[in-house]
């Protein structure tokens, strides 16, 4: 996919413009962001923009994330048993501690 992001109010209008004129390569619009299915199409579309406002549109190809394949399991069930905890209010780090979930610091050292 494509993300485009805006950083100028005529930027912004324009984005807005470009995903109601051409709906069919629109994944999803953010406000400033928008993303794009990854075609020779709506690259036409994002250069267009950006040519239109310079340095005030940023454009970048992205690819979805797929927590199965990019993450261990063992992050993955620490993410539901944290999303799930009886205390909402116990920050990560606290619930973390003592069990064979990871650290936060642990997981900001590691690279997906």
């Amino acid at each position: 996919m494509l993300l485009i992001v805006t950083y100028s109010e005529a930027a912004r209008t324009g984005l807005r413009n470009l995903c109601r004129r051409h709906e069919e390569p629109i994944v999803r619009r953010f406000g400033r962001a928008a993303l794009l299915e990854a075609t020779e199409y709506a690259a036409f579309l994002a250069v267009r923009l950006r040519e239109s406002h310079g340095g005030d549109v940023q454009i970048e190809r992205t690819e979805p994330f797929n927590e199965f394949s990019a993450l261990d399991e063992r992050v993955r069930e620490a993410a539901a048993a944290y999303a799930n905890r009886d205390e909402k209010a116990t920050p990560y780090a606290a619930f973390a501690a003592g069990t064979d979930h990871p650290s936060p610091e642990t997981m900001r050292g590691e690279e997906l």
